[in-house]
């Protein structure tokens, strides 16, 4: 089961990064952020309360992964696009256990808490033939 998601929410720890064999063609690599979801209703006073929020795990597999481990950091707010997976399994008691996992599309910085953006250069230009 899996369904549409769209949620704003800071990365609670650092990010996991892994890969797997996949014969002869390049490895899987999958990103995990362990994201906190909040709910923050505006009070009188200009502050905000968290109301309901909730944790994530979210799964980004993308040949990037590897680079973006050190480009996410924890306390950072991302925006996530993507679905939810429902997991069933069972634990070391074999109690039946339900989880849910974000596998993501997109992951946005938004720029709460980021001190500094540095870009990578871009490619020099190419002269233009007959120049």
């Amino acid at each position: 089961m899996s369904t549409h998601f769209y949620g704003e929410g800071n990365i609670g720890s650092a990010p996991d990064f892994r890969e797997f064999p996949n014969g002869n063609d390049e490895p899987n690599r999958l990103l995990r952020l362990n994201v906190y979801f909040d709910n923050p209703v505006p009070k009188k006073d200009g502050t905000f309360e968290d109301r309901g929020g909730f944790w994530a795990p979210v799964e980004i597999w993308h040949r990037d992964a590897e680079h973006w481990k050190d480009l996410y950091q924890k306390g950072m707010r991302v925006l996530i696009e993507g679905r939810t997976v429902k997991e069933e399994w069972a634990d070391s008691e074999e109690n039946e256990r339900t989880t849910f996992k974000i596998e993501a599309r997109r992951v946005g910085i938004l720029p709460f808490r980021v001190e500094s953006v540095k870009l990578s250069a871009k490619p020099a230009d190419q002269p233009a033939e007959g120049a």
